[in-house]
C-alpha cells in the first residue's frame, strides 16, 4: 500500500524516472497531447468525462510527490479575448494551491509558441491530458532536486 496522494502507476514510474530539468506537462482538455510532446514522452489521460479531471486537481497532487523547480503557464498572445484583461481565473486557483502546498515558486508565463517548444522537447517525459474546460489552463512543470 503506498501512502500519499499519488497512486496512479503510470504516473508513479513516470515521475520516478523523472530526474533534474524533466518537464511534466499537466494539460487541459484542448491540449493536443497525442501531438504535441517531446519524444521521451508518456500520455497519460485521465480525462474522464469534461471537467474531470482538472488540472488543478493533479496540480495538487504532483506537488505532494516530486520537487519542482519551475511552474510555466502557457503566455496568452496579443490577438487572443483574454489579452490585457488580465489573468485568467484558473491561473489565481492555481497559486492558492502552490502556496497550500507551502511551495515558494511562482507561475512564469512563456509564450504560447515557446511553451509548445519547451513541450516538444527531449526533457518533456511525462503529459498528464486532463478533460479541464477552463482556457489556458496547460501548466509545464520542471523538476527540481530533493533537499532532503
Amino acid at each position: 500500500m503506498l501512502f500519499g496522494p499519488l497512486l496512479h502507476p503510470e504516473i508513479l514510474a513516470a515521475l520516478g524516472k523523472a530526474g533534474h530539468h524533466a518537464k511534466v506537462l499537466i494539460a487541459d482538455g484542448n491540449y493536443p497531447s497525442s501531438t504535441a510532446k517531446g519524444p521521451n514522452a508518456v500520455v497519460v489521460s485521465l480525462n474522464l468525462a469534461p471537467g474531470l479531471v482538472t488540472v488543478n486537481q493533479v496540480l495538487q497532487v504532483l506537488l505532494a510527490a516530486k520537487p519542482f523547480e519551475a511552474i510555466n503557464t502557457m503566455g496568452i498572445p496579443a490577438d487572443d479575448p483574454y489579452a490585457g484583461v488580465g489573468d485568467p481565473p484558473v491561473w489565481n486557483e492555481y497559486r492558492q494551491t502552490i502556496a497550500a502546498a507551502g511551495s515558494p515558486l511562482q507561475m512564469q508565463p512563456i509564450s504560447k509558441w515557446d511553451f509548445y517548444e519547451a513541450v516538444a522537447s527531449r526533457d518533456h517525459v511525462l503529459t498528464i491530458q486532463t478533460a479541464d474546460q477552463a482556457l489556458w489552463a496547460n501548466l509545464l512543470l520542471t523538476v527540481g532536486v530533493r533537499q532532503a
